[in-house]
């Protein structure tokens, strides 16, 4: 069962023109017309729409993936390489089914190496790339594949790949003798959690991909017959919301889900700077509601969402797409994605494999500052003075997002002291989702750059840099994306990561 509540339901004009446009468009996208969002966006639309059809098409799978879980049944350390929609989804899957699945979306060493220190004989590392060239996944490939050679074990025993038939990738690991699944290539990324990319991870972790598909189907159905649901949900994020939407899926039971959502609607929307730009929270008392419209699934909010985790993935989906068509953007395209990944090799390039030393501009509590500010406290109130009107602060941590999760809490700090809205993102993972936005959508944002050295290092096989390096390359390389655009841009690079991070801590509660 679907049911959408909420105070904001009473503002939805459906006599109006654009809720009629939007039923137009909501049957236009159910025909797959690639024409939908503008001769500009047509010729990439017209091979991105496959996801209408997954919830039937994607049953074609099943065999395959009762096979490879057959095959696997005795590896009990499951690791996902994959950046973006290859991970996002999986994620909140396993994170709903009570499953154990080491998401591996970082290039931070320290993270790396925890993925590493398992039963390499009793571990299986799912590849997921769909042109198999993200940075991020073919180090950790090589890592791995590395790793288990070391170990006198046959990678090939260990390795499942998932990528787009025909790929540099499909073809290299084909003829090396892997165990390989093809998604649809006619769906985007963040699209892409009832293809492959999401199934061969389920399966694979022991969910059943046959209820999966089952309940994505049951709402495609329900909102084929009555379009109101999904139209309503679109017309308020696109006419009564601004441009921040916070969400929260606090006791919802689908833990996740809103980082899922944020890289949907974040990087389908924030382009041609105009966009929506999701704000993640952890507790729904921390919403400002003259700031942001608050979505929840089983809280009270302006708008609340109540349905199955597939029925939630189709329903946002399908509202993304048609707040694409209402902003007049293409939802299919990121070409902000490709900028920062274009900045990152040429770093790598730059640097030859051995990372440059930096000159802070003030060190305080072994905390390197680079930008303007005296100290900690001084910094981050010169960041906050520069927020533009109506503007916000996205905070960037490229850091081991499990060892160093207490960072996390400096976006409910700096949201209470500046009384704007603060995102937060893990680096590089951002990239694939927000990043996006950063460049793309209202150019109204300051930016928070957190970096840390690296207590280790691990090489990466075939390349002259290594995770601290490429890392590294990550951070700056966006960072001057940021700065081309003359954005207020601060970066804190912690010379020890834990006293570092109580430094910036205690220095943002004191503001």
């Amino acid at each position: 069962m679907i049911k959408i509540s909420g105070p904001s339901l009473s503002k939805i004009d459906r006599s109006s023109t654009e809720y009629k446009a939007l039923v137009d468009a909501h049957t236009r996208l159910a025909r797959k017309d690639a024409t939908l969002w503008g001769a500009q966006a047509e010729v990439e639309a017209a091979t991105r729409l496959n996801w209408v059809d997954l919830p039937e098409s994607s049953r074609e799978l099943l065999p395959t993936l009762d096979a490879l879980a057959a095959k696997h049944r005795d590896k009990n350390f499951i690791v996902l390489c994959g950046m973006g929609g290859s991970s996002l989804g999986p994620e909140v899957i396993a994170a709903t089914y009570e499953k154990q699945l080491f998401i591996l979306d970082s290039t931070d060493p320290e993270h790396v190496h925890r993925a590493l220190g398992h039963d390499l004989a009793k571990t299986l590392v799912i590849v997921s790339s769909k042109s198999g060239s993200t940075i991020e996944t073919a180090s950790q490939r090589s890592i791995f594949e590395d790793a288990f050679k070391r170990k006198s074990l046959d990678p090939t025993s260990h390795m499942v790949f998932v990528t787009d038939p025909g790929s540099p990738l499909d073809k290299q690991v084909r003829e090396q003798g892997f165990s390989i699944v093809t998604a649809d290539p006619n769906v985007g990324g963040r699209f892409s959690v009832l293809t492959a990319f999401g199934l061969v991870p389920a399966s694979l972790i022991g969910v059943d991909v046959s209820l999966l598909l089952d309940g994505a189907n049951d709402a495609k159905e329900a909102f084929l017959l009555d379009p109101q649901l999904v139209c309503d949900i679109a017309y308020l994020l696109s006419y009564v919301s601004n441009q921040y939407i916070s969400l929260t899926d606090a006791n919802s039971g689908m833990p996740g889900l809103s980082d899922w959502i944020e890289q949907l609607i974040a990087e389908s929307t924030g382009k041609n700077k105009v966009g929506r730009l999701p704000v993640v929270v952890k507790d729904p008392s921390e919403i400002n509601p003259n700031i942001a419209f608050h979505v929840s699934f089983n809280a009270e909010a302006d708008l609340v969402v109540e349905a199955t985790l597939p029925a939630q993935f189709l329903i946002w989906e399908w509202v993304t797409a048609l707040v694409g068509f209402a902003l007049k953007v293409d939802p299919f395209n990121q070409p902000n994605v490709t900028e920062a990944k274009d900045a990152t090799s040429a770093l790598l390039k730059q640097w030859k494999g051995a990372k440059p030393k930096f000159l802070p501009d003030q060190i305080d509590s072994r905390v390197e500052i680079y930008g303007e500010g005296l100290d900690i406290k001084d910094a981050l109130q010169r960041l906050i003075a520069a927020i533009p009107k109506n503007g916000y602060i996205a905070v960037m941590a490229y850091l081991d997002r499990l060892n160093d999760s207490k960072i996390a809490d400096l976006r409910s700090i700096l949201s209470e002291k500046s009384k704007r809205p603060v995102t937060f993102g893990w680096g590089p993972r951002f990239l694939h989702s927000t990043g996006q936005f950063h460049k793309g959508g209202q150019p109204n944002g300051v930016f928070l750059q957190l970096t840390g050295e690296c207590e280790q290092d691990i090489e990466i096989p075939g390349q002259i840099f290594g995770l601290r390096e490429l890392i590294a390359a990550q951070a700056i390389g966006d960072a001057n994306a940021l700065s081309l655009r003359k954005y207020p841009l601060l970066r804190f690079n912690l010379q020890q990561r834990g006293s570092g991070i109580e430094s910036v801590l205690a220095a943002a509660k004191s503001l």
